[in-house]
């Protein structure tokens, strides 16, 4: 049967975690940028069809297609990692600063590979300089502008803005990741993992990530952002929401990385019991 329940899907959760904290350095960096650079990809992919189209639906309809690579190819994305990764720290099998050298590596990388697809594809678009950003090329300068000058008109509430923008794309990023773990064949995880990506994206959540890819581009293609406007009023706030949107309960929803293990982590048998514990189950 492919359906895979969710007591089995949170050790899932954990063992691969395990797996991603035991990876060397050079193979963080290689994932890591390949993750980027192909989010990149998909997020230029779905401004296309968006510009195309006139209907911003289809881009959102496109865009999962880089994080289902992504699954499928098991490369590392630091916003995935920062749902997965604390959990063997909860069971003190790793220590904190594993984790946070981890997540630093990785984030990097992921920017090296959205920086990376980013510039060869603002020469693409410009025949290298030679022609005024149109089309795609200018929806990628409104919204890098859009992503930082826009919020820092609006000050303290910008950046918070931009902070509950990371925690709610976070939760439908991880919750594709997870859902993912919830099926074994190859089109099953491409329709788990879809369904919250596509939520995400259609709503103008912020992810860390993608932004790597949209705001340098942009700076690159004549953007009016600066290098602090992109890290103040975006880049900082919005890795801070997607690292809480990951894996912490709080404001009242269910995340996904820490809400998932807590009610589906198997429990010890106690010595002194006649009788088996049984783990937590989904009803029938």
């Amino acid at each position: 049967m492919d359906y895979v329940k969710p007591a089995e899907v949170a050790a899932t959760m954990v063992e691969t975690a395990r797996r991603k904290l035991a990876l060397p350095t050079y193979d963080l960096i290689i994932r890591g940028a390949l993750a980027g650079a192909i989010l990149g990809v998909s997020t230029s992919l779905a401004f296309t069809g968006a510009v195309s189209t006139g209907q911003p639906l289809v881009g959102a309809l496109i865009f999962p297609i880089g994080l289902i690579i992504i699954v499928l190819l098991g490369l590392e994305l630091v916003t995935g990692s920062f749902a997965l990764l604390p959990l063997p720290w909860l069971d003190r099998d790793a220590s904190g600063a594993a984790v946070v050298t981890n997540w630093t590596w990785v984030f990097f990388a992921n920017l090296i590979g959205s920086v990376v697809y980013g510039a060869l594809l603002a020469i693409a678009l410009t025949n290298m300089g030679s022609i005024e950003p149109t089309g795609v090329a200018a929806r990628i300068i409104s919204i890098a502008e859009a992503k930082t000058t826009g919020y820092a008109a609006f000050g303290v509430a910008g950046f918070v803005t931009a902070f509950v923008k990371g925690i709610l794309c976070n939760w439908m990023v991880c919750l594709a990741v997870v859902l993912a773990m919830g099926t074994n064949s190859t089109i099953g995880k491409i329709a788990t993992a879809w369904m919250p990506i596509f939520i995400f994206f259609a709503q103008g959540f912020e992810h860390a990530v993608v932004n790597m890819f949209i705001i340098p581009t942009g700076m690159l293609l004549g953007a009016k952002v600066t290098w602090g406007d992109w890290w103040l009023w975006n880049q900082i706030p919005v890795t801070l929401g997607n690292i809480v949107g990951g894996f912490v309960f709080t404001g009242g929803f269910v995340f996904t990385g820490l809400a998932i293990y807590l009610t589906y982590k198997p429990r010890p048998v106690p010595e002194d019991s006649p009788l088996p514990v049984p783990t937590r189950v989904p009803a029938e």
